[in-house]
């Protein structure tokens, strides 16, 4: 189990350390699991993106390097594994570290030339930021703030489906914020697109960043005011009312969605608020 993880800038021309493979949210793992010995390291892989520090695990320094493919039979033993399964496994220290070293590598992946001029960008020496020698522009880690939301009539729920879920599992409705758009107003515009109902006495619960590649997911409570629930085509594949003692497979432990949920249930049932991972 991880024990101590910390985010840091970490300068990569220091020596020693750990290393994170990463390629597309997926991790090199080993018999040991994703950290590999940072000493050499470099010198067996054909090409490399970046190289960033990312922070410090029990008071080790951890790099992520992000390649440009997933190479396959460098490392007898080793296989790429995603970070989705990482999460399904509930190791949360694992999953932060691992969630945070996804986020810089893409990132990274994604900004090696300028956006406005073309030039190739450099490290910012001291930030956690990207600039170009040419025309000065500065690029930093992106986040893309999101909503999701569970709406309550009672001793009922509205769950969804998306087609890209696993089979029979329902969730809270989430979505992204558009440009000169409020979160509240996100949260009403989600819903009524979503499912067509309307909801009223918004409450924020909690946030959770959400690595896949780059959200920062915002946590409400709302309540049901009216309307018949119509899917959005091809977004909602299934969204109906459940009684609580009848809920469907619900997501993960760990998830925001899932503690939506199970925050609901407990303030329902007079139970102690349940504690949100990391």
């Amino acid at each position: 189990m991880l024990m101590a993880w910390q985010a840091a800038l970490v300068d990569p021309g220091r020596s020693g350390g750990w290393a994170l493979l990463h390629c597309q949210q997926r991790f090199l793992c080993g018999p040991q699991g994703p950290l590999l010995p940072r000493e050499g390291l470099r010198r067996r892989l054909p090409a490399v993106i970046a190289e960033h520090g990312i922070g410090y695990l029990d008071g080790q320094p951890v790099f992520v390097l992000e390649l440009p493919a997933a190479y396959d039979g460098l490392w007898p033993g080793h296989a790429w594994k995603g970070l989705r399964q990482f999460m399904l496994e509930g190791e949360r220290q694992t999953f932060q570290m691992l969630g945070y070293a996804a986020q810089i590598g893409t990132w990274a992946r994604q900004h090696r030339f300028c956006g406005s001029c073309g030039t190739p960008l450099q490290v910012l020496p001291g930030e956690r930021a990207m600039h170009c020698p040419d025309c000065a522009m500065r690029c930093y880690p992106q986040l893309s703030p999101s909503i999701i939301v569970l709406i309550g009539r009672g001793d009922e729920l509205l769950l969804a489906r998306s087609p890209r879920f696993a089979a029979g599992v329902y969730s809270t409705l989430a979505g992204f914020v558009e440009p000169g758009e409020s979160i509240e107003a996100c949260v009403h515009r989600e819903v009524a697109e979503e499912v067509a109902v309307r909801i009223g006495n918004l409450r924020y619960i909690a946030s959770q960043s959400w690595p896949f590649p780059h959200s920062l997911m915002l946590g409400f409570h709302a309540d049901y005011l009216g309307g018949e629930i119509v899917p959005q085509a091809e977004e909602i594949e299934d969204a109906r009312w459940f009684p609580l003692d009848r809920l469907p497979a619900l997501p993960p432990q760990g998830a925001i969605s899932r503690y939506l949920i199970e925050l609901y249930l407990a303030r329902r049932s007079g139970r102690a608020d349940p504690v949100l991972p990391g």
